[in-house]
């Protein structure tokens, strides 16, 4: 870790880098230098990762004065395959926060065998051959061409050289025959590939006539992605007889242009300094001359672009308990992803922290200390990447409204709240521009909050189209030219329309002296304030042990009971309006393992049991009675009609 005090430069106490790590390529045993200058109040530390782990200084890596990374002989042992390539950035810290640099792709120089070789082949005089090789070289091999261990001579037009490999012989000649292979060439190595024999057969006399043939692609477009400003190679090499006029064309039918494009051999196509309008499908056409007969072939070109900030995230301060936002939008191809870091680290969004429109907009809200920090904004895609930070500062003022006091809320009517709250003191209105109160039902998390503004002269409220019998939690703040108060105290108030239903509950018991109770909780937030739960142990005439609980707790455990006793249980859900109707039920706890489920129903009466049971079998009799009437009936008539 390095650490230097730095000038602030154009009165700048944020930090903000001055050079940044690029990517590079590294030569085995020789040293390597990383950029990392950074402007700022200091001290400033820095330090520097690779693949995310602090690089250790010391003997063999150490920090410049400047920021700057030295590996002072760049390694990769073979034998454990342990390496110094790999993605690099730097931290910079000062008291405000820490920032992150790009990620620099660092590579080891190299040169592998060949892994396509030239292959010995035949062609008729006049026709055209080709040869290919490919090899992958860190940075791109120079590819070169020998016939007969001697450099081709690439003056002589009917020869083409393309950089991906391959070589052109077009018009062949009986001279033309010999041993050809491939040499490539980097900063880590010279590699030669396989030879390859090319044989020239026939002999054409001039007096003999030209048999024709169709025209035929032998090599077209393959498809490519390259970066911008990289160059792009879109081989088309045709034969026939006679020989065909190979021309370009986009299938969008746009024009491919003139500035940067050239025509390599008879009919390469070579982009130069591409650019994203020249991505598209290209067409090769082969045309047999002074006809319409033509062959084609496609190749599709995508030309990709790192990210660009069409915005970045600006330095804001703020007052405790107001809210910020920063704005970061970037374009590239493909799509840019979008994270922040807060400090040098992921940003995880919270209560107060939300991320929206596809990462492009931080908001927090409720600004405390905690939330001071240097925010970054990391664009990255397939082509690069790219950031921009900015600081949120913490305003401390004194002028800042006091949080409104007394709050409180009274019930209209099923769909209205009344909220009233102490009028401040003469010299506090003053500076207060307005009150912004807060409203969510019981339950829903903050991002369902709604908010509505009230004048400064008014110190009561009414929310309307509410929903009947339901539970909601308010607060208020006051705001200044500066900013808001902190929030007042919270309440919790219940418009009309009635008290929840009962509850249904299962019971599990757990040993001897312990059991389980689970309830249900409505489906929607808001119904319920909250759970009252007591027992008795039977035949104790008294409810005993009552607890309440809040609307999004289901579970509690009641322990150290009377060993084997039976236990009635009661439940009541309630809201602002009172309590619900009571579900009970019995529960024995000689029963161990066992649970059940209450339907809303009070436990049987055995005495109302044994009434009713008399009372059916005497209705039971009478009915019986009845039907042998019914029968005897039936057969007389049927009888008589006979």
């Amino acid at each position: 870790m390095l650490l230097f005090s730095h000038p602030v430069l154009g009165g700048a106490s944020e930090l903000a880098f001055l050079k940044e790590p690029n990517d590079v390529i590294a030569v085995r045993d020789r040293p390597l230098m990383l950029d990392c200058q950074v402007e700022g109040e200091g001290p400033i530390s820095v330090t520097w990762r690779r693949n995310g782990v602090p690089v250790p200084t010391g003997p063999k890596a150490s920090v410049l004065a400047n920021g700057t990374l030295l590996i002072k002989s760049f390694q990769k042992r073979k034998e454990s395959n342990e390496t110094d390539a790999g993605e690099y950035d730097c931290a910079a810290q000062n008291h405000y926060g820490m920032l992150i640099s790009r990620k620099a792709r660092v590579q080891l120089a190299s040169l592998p065998k060949f892994h396509i070789h030239p292959e010995s082949k035949s062609v008729d005089e006049g026709g055209v051959a080709r040869l290919t090789c490919q090899v992958n070289g860190i940075p791109e091999a120079s590819i070169s061409w020998e016939k007969n261990r001697t450099a081709v001579n690439t003056d002589d037009n009917r020869y083409t050289i393309l950089p991906t490999g391959i070589l052109q012989i077009t018009g062949v000649r009986r001279t033309d025959s010999g041993v050809y292979r491939c040499v490539a060439t980097n900063i880590a190595n010279t590699r030669y590939s396989h030879e390859a024999q090319l044989t020239v057969t026939g002999k054409r006399s001039l007096a003999a006539p030209r048999i024709y043939k169709e025209p035929v692609i032998l090599s077209g477009p393959q498809n490519l992605t390259i970066t911008v400003h990289q160059t792009a190679i879109l081989e088309c090499i045709a034969t026939g007889n006679p020989r065909p006029i190979v021309s370009w064309s986009r299938l969008d039918g746009r024009s491919i242009g003139v500035e940067g494009i050239q025509v390599l051999g008879t009919g390469n196509l070579m982009i130069s300094d591409a650019n994203l309008q020249h991505s598209g499908v290209y067409v090769c056409s082969a045309n047999r001359p002074g006809t319409r007969m033509r062959r084609t072939a496609l190749g599709r070109l995508v030309v990709q672009a790192p990210p660009e900030f069409l915005q970045w995230p600006q330095s804001v301060s703020r007052p405790a308990g107001s809210s910020a936002v920063f704005t970061c939008m970037a374009q590239g191809v493909p799509e840019p992803h979008l994270i922040w870091l807060k400090n040098g680290k992921i940003l995880t969004p919270g209560d107060n922290v939300k991320l929206t429109n596809n990462n492009s907009t931080l908001a927090v809200t409720r600004i405390t200390t905690e939330d001071e920090a240097i925010y970054q904004c990391i664009a990255e895609n397939s082509a690069g990447t790219n950031q921009a930070s900015a600081r949120l500062a913490l305003t401390q003022s004194t002028e800042l409204p006091e949080a409104p006091q007394d709050l409180t809320a009274t019930a209209l009517s099923p769909t209205a709240l009344q909220l009233s709250w102490v009028q401040p003191a003469p010299e506090v209105t003053d500076g207060i521009i307005g009150y912004v109160l807060h409203i969510r039902m019981l339950g829903e998390p903050d991002s369902r909050e709604l908010q509505e503004a009230v004048s400064k002269t008014t110190f009561q409220h009414e929310f309307t189209t509410l929903e009947p019998a339901t539970t909601y939690s308010i607060y208020l703040k006051a705001y200044s030219p500066l900013g808001a108060s902190q929030q007042s105290s919270t309440v919790v108030a219940t418009t009309l329309g009635g008290v929840p239903s009962s509850p249904s509950f299962f019971t599990k018991v757990l040993n001897k002296t312990a059991m389980q109770v689970f309830w249900e909780l409505p489906s929607k937030s808001g119904k319920v304030e909250g759970f009252k739960l007591s027992y008795r142990e039977v035949p104790q005439p008294n409810f005993q042990g009552q607890e309440a609980f809040p609307g999004h707790i289901n579970t509690h455990t009641i322990s150290h009971l009377e060993p084997a006793a039976v236990y009635e249980i009661q439940l009541v859900a309630y809201n602002g309006n009172g309590d619900g109707t009571a579900n009970k039920r019995l529960v024995s706890l000689a029963e161990t393992g066992t649970s059940a489920k209450t339907s809303g129903q009070s436990p049987c009466n055995c005495k109302q049991d044994d009434e009713g049971s008399m009372t059916g079998i005497v209705v039971g009799i009478h009915t019986g009675m009845a039907c042998i009437l019914f029968c005897v009936l039936f057969l007389m008539f049927g009888y008589r009609r006979r």
